[in-house]
């Protein structure tokens, strides 16, 4: 087996042409300011324009999962202009860069990837790009771990290496986590930290939770056939429309009776589709449908209990089927030494009340899957500006307040520190 340098890519600058600068750099306050250390606070002062400037840069032309070559190149760019020697991830998007110099090794972890969705914010920066936006935050997270990792760039010295992961590919499955994982970027690691936009908090909040903060999501297909017949004559066929009504209401339900109802299992259908006319029984039909837990044990028992349900409720109408249960993600669960070290960064970076506890969520997120390999702790970064709307993630309208980028910077900084003295 090849070594890791030998795996990764060097970087290609696709676009180098296209500067993440501009002689109109927007500034935002700094809510930590004067917190320290002082090499930070110096580097926020000179470069927090460029923290906004790097988002609406990647927010301008958002890129699809595994598409993200723009972004890695124009990451790759300000690295190496600050000596740092970046490395592309084989798939071409995505890059690793470490630090510092030492034996001991922290990483800082941003997603890269935008959503299949239509912008509908109307900011001067909107997407450029027809039918994707930056809808979840990751154009914030990459110029969050980039600005964190130049402000650690510019510090005297450091305890140890820090490991910027900059990962494509979350919004999918399986997601770029995994690609990571497999080539490498999580060797010699010791722990793993990421921030995630909340549009709940108030811009300078941050949420922590020891344990589970999110859950695991899994995808189901149940593709239906039936020789199909006369509705007037249904005892003489398989009815169809009639078996992917009792996966709807019963499946959901039975399931309760076969996990802990504390594990926060749950079944919801969203795309169900079978025949067109009123008096004809299908021969096709395809249910769909998300399944979420919010306990690890939970998910690696679910698809044995899914199956043996499906072939019972099918098994009296003779319709044939092919279940395909696509594993997702498992519930990203933080480790509580990781967890008060994350905490402990946002009391020195914006005070003891910017530390708030938080919910567990049912969505999926893969950083999950580093969690698996090292421990590590992901917290919610207030984005919410504190007056109008909560605009949620996942939606056209999603928005945030550009004062949690330095925020972001300093909760990241101060965590790789307390983990590499620790």
């Amino acid at each position: 087996m090849r070594g890791r340098a030998e795996r990764w890519c060097p970087v290609t600058l696709l676009e180098a042409h296209a500067d993440l600068t501009s002689s109109a750099d927007p500034v935002v306050a700094d809510l930590g300011a004067g917190s320290g250390p002082s090499w930070l606070d110096s580097w926020l002062g000179l470069h927090r324009a460029d923290l906004v400037t790097w988002r609406r840069s990647l927010h301008s032309v958002p890129e699809l999962a595994r598409s993200e070559h723009r972004s890695t190149a124009l990451v790759a760019r300000r690295l190496m202009a600050a000596g740092l020697e970046p490395r592309t991830l084989p798939g071409g998007t995505g890059l690793v860069c470490d630090v510092g110099y030492g034996d001991r090794c922290v990483a800082l972890r941003a997603d890269m990837d935008a959503l299949p969705l239509a912008e509908d914010t109307g900011l001067p920066f909107a997407s450029t790009v027809p039918g994707v936006m930056h809808a979840c935050g990751h154009d914030a997270h990459t110029a969050m771990v980039l600005g964190a990792g130049l402000a650690l760039a510019s510090a005297p010295s450091l305890p140890g290496r820090v490991r910027l992961l900059f990962q494509p590919a979350e919004e999918v499955q399986p997601g770029g986590a995994l690609d990571a994982v497999a080539d490498g970027a999580m060797k010699g690691v010791e722990r793993i930290f990421a921030l995630h936009c909340d549009p709940r908090l108030e811009v300078g909040r941050l949420g922590t939770r020891v344990g589970p903060i999110t859950s695991a999501c899994d995808l189901l297909e149940i593709r239906l056939t039936s020789p199909g017949g006369h509705t007037a004559r249904p005892h003489l066929t398989a009815d169809l429309v009639q078996a992917i009504g009792l996966l709807i209401t019963q499946l959901p339900l039975l399931l309760t009776r076969q996990v802990d109802p504390r594990s926060g299992t749950v079944l919801v259908w969203g795309a169900v589709e079978a025949g067109e006319a009123a008096n004809a029984i299908p021969q096709h039909g395809v249910l769909r449908g998300t399944l979420r837990t919010a306990d690890h044990a939970t998910w690696g028992e679910l698809e044995g209990k899914l199956r043996t349900l499906v072939a019972a409720l099918l098994a009296p109408t003779g319709v044939g089927y092919v279940f395909d249960h696509i594993r997702g993600v498992p519930p990203v669960v933080n480790d509580e030494v990781s967890s008060d070290m994350l905490r402990d960064a946002v009391v020195a970076a914006l005070g003891p009340d910017a530390a708030v506890g938080t919910e567990q969520s049912s969505g999926g997120e893969d950083f999950a899957w580093y969690l698996e390999h090292v421990p590590g702790s992901m917290a919610r970064l207030g984005v919410w500006p504190g007056h109008g709307p909560m605009r949620d993630i996942h939606q056209p309208t999603f928005d945030l307040d550009e004062r949690a980028l330095p925020v972001g910077v300093r909760v990241l900084v101060n965590a790789a520190l307390t983990a590499l003295a620790a």
